[in-house]
């Protein structure tokens, strides 16, 4: 699994990048750092909730690789978890700008479901069917981890409920080249801030 999934582990970033960043990080511990198909130098960072529009042009269609860019893999991702029964948490928060063409975060809002599991299934079910494939599932006490991977890029999809906590989040990263380039980057940024 990439490293970067705990992007800026010396600094914390006040709600929903915070927010990610944690969810992140038991998407970590509970998949065990392993993973589908992911750099494991690099990774893919902790994103905020609703953040889906990709820096630059052509935003909505596909990257110069001919994937899809991140505004085709958050309107996947909201697609499928809305008719799935989810609502997504608004936030106020964003991904840094250079690494927004480079990940999507899609977090629901746990208030507004009425059965997170079966929604949670419902929506990795969605995906499946619109090409993504299951590369590795890990379903342990609480938690469930799903990765998929479609065209260059990895999601992990996460449920995530004990003990009065639910997290649902779906975090999707490019693979390719330049966004490997670019999160190594931002943790190099990281690092030398803490």
């Amino acid at each position: 699994m990439r490293k970067a999934i705990g992007l800026f582990p010396g600094r914390t970033r006040p709600g929903a990048w915070g927010r990610a960043a944690a969810a992140a990080g038991v998407v970590l511990l509970a998949a065990g750092c392993s993973g589908g198909g992911a750099d494991k130098e690099t990774g893919a960072a902790a994103p905020s909730s609703g953040s889906s529009a990709p820096a630059g042009p052509g935003a909505g269609a596909e990257a110069e690789d001919g994937g899809p860019d991140a505004a085709a893999v958050t309107k996947e991702i909201s697609a499928a978890a809305t008719a799935a029964g989810f609502t997504e948490e608004p936030s106020a928060d964003d991904i840094p700008v250079p690494l927004k063409p480079c990940m999507v975060s899609w977090q629901a809002d746990d208030k507004k479901v009425t059965d997170s599991r079966k929604s949670y299934d419902a929506t990795v079910a969605a995906l499946a069917k619109g090409g993504w494939k299951e590369k590795q599932k890990v379903d342990q006490t609480g938690s469930v981890i799903t990765t998929l991977d479609k065209a260059g890029w990895t999601l992990k999809a996460g449920h995530h409920g004990q003990s009065g906590f639910l997290m649902v989040s779906f975090i999707a990263t490019d693979n390719g080249p330049e966004c490997e380039k670019l999160f190594k980057e931002d943790l190099e940024k990281s690092k030398t801030q803490q």
